[in-house]
């Protein structure tokens, strides 16, 4: 048990995936699990544990913002020994090849600051995924015949954004899509040498201001999660 995190000891598996939303990890959770049994909920921060064709998985939300994932990746790997951890979530488009319910992974993760920022001083950590989770998250995708893209993202420490010449560059130079945790998660991971990615699901887009309807969302999700499940036990 942590201050943030109530699973007793061994209720947490190695391989995690953290969706933002807690009620998305309960809900990727009864869907593709079997046997899950919520293991914490602390905070209502809501963590499941089951299996997914044999393997021991847990879902556990992160919460919005690197901060908060900052504090969870930080306690599932130091004081519970996860050693792969995915992040699930949505993303908005960047480049207009990116559709609505494509799927980006996240080969990098560009940002202007992170909570981890202060270990680096004058230094530009590039945070990068897992290259074996990667490439099994790609062959994945590709064998569900799902639109794909692979390459950078941008993680953003705030949600109502201000700076248009930042998006415009962001774009100019290939970023693919933003979201708001993965360079954290990335950084922790490499930090105690354990293995990270991020695969998201377009839910909007920054250039078209198209966004997914709220009635296609559990599909488009669920084709992340599986994913990600695949990747995890390739």
């Amino acid at each position: 048990m942590t201050v943030h995190i109530g699973a007793k000891p061994g209720e947490i598996a190695e391989t995690i995936l953290m969706p933002g939303d807690p009620l998305r990890a309960k809900w990727a959770a009864e869907t593709f699990l079997t046997n899950a049994k919520c293991v914490n909920e602390v905070r209502g921060m809501l963590g499941f544990t089951g299996e997914y064709k044999g393997n021991r998985v847990t879902i556990h939300g992160s919460g919005m913002g690197m901060p908060s994932l900052s504090i969870y990746a930080n306690e599932l790997i130091r004081d519970y020994g996860a050693k792969n951890l995915i992040r699930i979530g949505s993303a908005g488009a960047m480049q207009e090849h990116v559709r609505i319910r494509d799927i980006v992974i996240a080969m990098t993760s560009s940002t202007l600051s992170t909570p981890s920022r202060g270990f680096f001083k004058e230094l530009s950590f590039a945070p990068c995924a897992d290259f074996g989770l990667l490439r099994a998250a790609v062959a994945s995708a590709e064998s569900r015949d799902i639109r794909t893209h692979v390459g950078g993202i941008y993680s953003s420490d705030v949600f109502y954004d201000e700076r248009p010449d930042l998006n415009e560059q962001m774009t100019r130079h290939g970023i693919l899509a933003v979201e708001m945790e993965a360079a954290e998660l990335y950084t922790v991971a490499a930090r105690y040498g354990c293995k990270a990615l991020a695969v998201l699901t377009i839910s909007d887009h920054l250039i078209t201001g198209d966004a997914l309807p709220s009635e296609d969302r559990e599909k488009s999700f669920g084709d992340m999660v599986e994913i990600a499940l695949e990747a995890a036990f390739d």
